[in-house]
């Protein structure tokens, strides 16, 4: 006699969540991942424009030394200002791209922590499927044995009345 678990329709459906949430997560990570490539890129330029900065200070510090005239010198302060103000652009992007990063990490940790718990259901589901199978298999037993004491009883009465 097979013993269907009455609430297998449950597990399947507890099941299909954490296969829905695995995707997800997949999903997050994969998200984190492009996330981190664009700070990756966003500092790459950041730090052109700082080294793009202090060659030009040291061309400034050069022209200082040289004795060049004003007009000269004006010019290039003027650039390392725009140039100072470009590494400030530059350093605001990498900032927001930072925290664009913190959002993509903490929604694949919220998706981890998610697929955990939906585990954790899933476990707790076959916990319960195995208890629940002990416990069937306990009462089979003690009917059976109601049968078999049945079945002796009818024939010892029967092998009674038979005279054997």
């Amino acid at each position: 006699m097979a013993i269907v678990y009455p609430l297998q329709q449950v597990v399947e459906v507890k099941q299909k969540r954490v296969e829905d949430a695995e995707l997800q997560l997949k999903q997050k990570l994969m998200a984190l991942e492009v996330e981190k490539q664009k700070l990756a890129e966003k500092e790459a330029a950041r730090d052109k424009v700082k080294e793009h900065l202090s060659n030009k200070m040291v061309q400034l510090r050069r022209i200082l030394d040289e004795g060049t005239t004003c007009p000269k010198i004006e010019q290039v302060k003027i650039y390392v200002k725009v140039v100072k103000e470009q590494l400030a652009v530059e350093e605001k992007k990498v900032k927001e791209q930072q925290n664009q990063v913190t959002i993509a990490q903490n929604n694949a940790d919220a998706a981890r922590q998610e697929l955990n718990r939906r585990r954790q259901e899933v476990d707790k589901m076959y916990m319960h499927r195995e208890d629940w199978q002990k416990q069937m298999r306990k009462e089979l037993e003690v009917i059976e044995a109601r049968e078999q004491d049945e079945l002796g009883s009818i024939g010892h009465f029967l092998h009674k009345r038979m005279g054997f």
